[in-house]
């Protein structure tokens, strides 16, 4: 073998997890993204295999220089040419001399095709790789082109999840005492055909293995799709490629929540890669969450019909319907279908089962479609957030008194610049609001029934910050529904000119009764300028307004986890076969990790949950706090994290905590450098600062 080229990945910004290589959340991201950077390992792997030239290419700068500082320290420089582009780019001979042998290439996400490994193989096919060998052709592969993977076969089976429900369809019709299904279809963008476009995606990811709550097969696994990586007219033919319809016997029953799928990569004739979920690896799974009619109870005697396609370079299940062979031998049809009744009753590759059944065609209420994102339907879905907001607002707004116009400034903010912005100065004002009316300002993130629970307690005037105008006209549909006067809810937002500050005077004269923020991140990180905003929203309030919340309380102990080690740097040599790689992967890596299940992590507890710090919104005037706390350990073995989370106080009796099973936050942990080896009984130091919404950490021997 003469030439060797390893192709970049489609998206490569910040690396991760695959061959030992960590974790890593990027800025701004709402979930974390599974970045990798195998091209210095892959071309030092073929170096020392033997390959006589070696090239490797990566669009990324910073992944482009990581490469060459890997590839210098191991002293193969001269011996791998790596180059800054993409391979869609690249061209023979302008930057290779001829066309290569062998291509290497891992440019596969947990749907195998998301970051474009057949555009990459079809563009390698045509102008950079030797023709591939001719099927019946024995003898030498040489003067022949041929890629690893060979080929991939793609798996998947149906699942009841309660987690994957929760963030994708809203499982209550009544919350916080509001009506909420009767004139709302609620739709996740994830698995929506038509949602799917070049932007986004039609799955989520997840590691079923340590899914909160578990998972039940509903299904057996199934093979789904085969793709040869090594017949450049199957990789052409596969965007058109008509979808494989598949029908899936039910062997249990339960809630269909989702399809979930994986792939095994064949390497070569030998050795085999499988990202199944039973499968000890990094990989996470693909998850095609089932929404609309199909979200139903089946049971052994259904079957679940699927089509499996590949569009728009995303690998597609779509679930069509669920056959019941036994009650007036109905069919349930996914009205997100792009399939007609008549279509799927008439396929012939359909089940023969299917000849003799009718499709339901009962009349079907018009209902508004609202689009939220999965972290929005969780909060809808978490009945005690919404409950225990309802409980404080009650109690807060029954304390309120009504006092005449003129109302001064209940706090002593010494900053002059926070005080000239509680005026509303954009020349608007939202309708007349007498002095003695109650106002409530919800700032949350997302789409928020919160102010409609607030409507519905007594005689107040509700503003919401929502911006996008379908949630607002959902918002307003749920109000009309729960007979909540249109007069009585405002969308703050249209009241505001653009760039003007959100947190001002509902009108001149006018201060808020009750201000809602939205403290914590779904990733389990203090929202950013939260204090800010308290300091801020405190001088907005008449004097007995309330902030909710009023206080947070962060709460850590101390674990072992070598899955969370593992996650977050190189560890050693062993894991990149005794390649030099951890001290430039490893410089990327943050002290924080998050999105983490508390409750499925692999740990063992090295301590008791202790109070790390006090955040107290309501008196607050400053964002820089600092803890020193000793923590005594009650099990021998070596601290790596200190794992936190949060109880949020909305008012002295009503609390929620961000680690319980009803949660829709997840937990966030402060990772060691250098793990600290403990015994029973031994004291640590623990030092805590806290610093414009970030938390940093020092652990010292006690």
């Amino acid at each position: 073998m003469n030439l060797l080229m390893t192709l970049h990945r489609k998206f490569c910004p910040i690396p991760t997890n695959c061959c030992g290589v960590p974790r890593f959340r990027v800025a701004g991201s709402p979930q974390p993204k599974l970045w990798r950077q195998p091209q210095a390992l892959f071309s030092m792997f073929a170096r020392t295999a033997g390959a006589s030239h070696v090239y490797a290419c990566d669009l990324s700068k910073t992944m482009y220089e990581l490469a060459c500082e890997v590839v210098a320290s191991n002293q193969m420089a001269g011996e791998i040419k790596i180059l800054h582009m993409k391979s869609l780019d690249m061209e023979v001979p302008k930057d290779l001399s001829n066309r290569v042998s062998l291509v290497v290439t891992e440019t596969v996400d947990a749907g195998l095709f998301g970051e474009g490994i057949v555009e990459s193989l079809i563009h390698a096919w045509q102008h950079l790789l030797l023709p591939p060998r001719p099927a019946r052709l024995d003898g030498p592969a040489e003067g022949f082109g041929r890629v690893i993977p060979l080929h991939a076969v793609v798996f998947g089976m149906a699942v009841e999840c309660q987690e994957i429900r929760r963030h994708h369809r809203v499982c209550f019709s009544e919350v916080g005492g509001l009506h909420l299904n009767e004139a709302i279809a609620w739709r996740s963008p994830v698995g929506n055909e038509p949602c799917i476009d070049d932007t986004a995606e039609p799955y989520t990811t997840e590691r079923m293995r340590q899914v909160p709550g578990g998972y039940t097969a509903l299904t057996d696994h199934f093979q789904a799709m085969t793709i040869d990586f090594n017949n450049p007219q199957e990789l052409e033919e596969l965007a058109t490629r008509k979808p494989c319809r598949l029908c899936l016997p039910i062997v249990k029953e339960g809630m269909l929540d989702a399809i979930v799928a994986w792939f095994v990569l064949q390497l070569d004739e030998d050795t085999s890669l499988s990202t199944g979920p039973d499968e000890a690896t990094c990989w996470e799974q693909a998850v095609y969450p089932v929404q609309g009619v199909l979200g139903q109870t089946v049971k052994p005697g259904n079957t679940l019909v699927v089509d499996v396609s590949c569009k728009n370079s995303y690998l597609v299940f779509h679930s069509i319907a669920v056959l019941n062979h036994e009650h007036k031998m109905e069919i349930e049809v996914n009205t997100m279908s792009n399939q007609t009744s008549n279509t799927l009753a008439s396929e012939a590759e359909l089940c023969d089962a299917l000849a003799n059944l009718q499709t339901t065609s009962e009349p079907r209420t018009t209902l508004l479609h609202c689009l939220l994102e999965s972290s929005e339907i969780a909060r809808l879905n978490n009945t005690q957030y919404n409950d225990h907001f309802k409980s404080a607002l009650s109690s807060v707004l029954s304390s309120l008194t009504s006092v005449e116009g003129g109302i001064g400034v209940s706090h002593n903010i010494g900053d002059r610049s926070l005080n000239m912005n509680c005026e509303n100065t954009n020349g608007q004002s939202s309708s007349d609001l007498t002095s003695d009316m109650l106002c409530v300002l919800d700032v949350s993130e997302g789409f928020s029934i919160l102010p409609l629970i607030a409507a519905k307690l007594g005689p107040v005037k509700v503003f919401s910050s929502l911006e996008k105008v379908p949630q607002q006209a959902a918002l307003s549909a749920l109000a009309e529904l729960n007979e909540i006067s249109k007069d009585v809810l405002e969308f703050w937002h249209n009241y505001l000119e653009d760039d003007s500050p959100l947190l001002q005077r509902p009108q001149t004269g006018k201060l808020w009764s009750v201000i809602i923020l939205d403290a914590i991140e779904m990733c389990g990180l203090i929202r950013q300028g939260l204090v800010e905003k308290a300091i801020l929203a405190r001088c907005l309030l008449r004097p007995e307004g309330r902030l909710l919340p009023r206080c947070i309380k962060i709460y850590g102990m101390f674990i072992e986890s070598e899955t969370l080690q593992q996650e977050c740097s190189v560890q050693g040599k062993e894991a990149t076969l005794g390649f030099n790689i951890a001290p430039f992967i490893n410089q990327f890596k943050v002290p924080v990790h998050v999105f983490l299940h508390l409750s499925t992590l692999p740990h063992v507890q090295l301590s008791e949950p202790v109070e790390l710090l006090k955040l107290d919104l309501m008196s607050l005037t400053t964002d820089d706090l600092r803890s020193e706390i000793r923590v005594q350990v009650h099990s021998s073995g070596k601290v790596t994290a200190v794992p936190f989370w949060y109880e949020i106080y909305l008012d002295t009796e009503t609390s929620l905590n961000t680690w319980s099973d009803t949660s829709h936050w997840k937990q966030a942990a402060f990772v060691l450098d250098n793990p600290i080896q403990v015994n029973t009984g031994d004291e640590l130091v623990l030092k805590i600062h806290y610093h414009k919404s970030n938390i940093s950490m020092i652990v010292n021997c006690g």
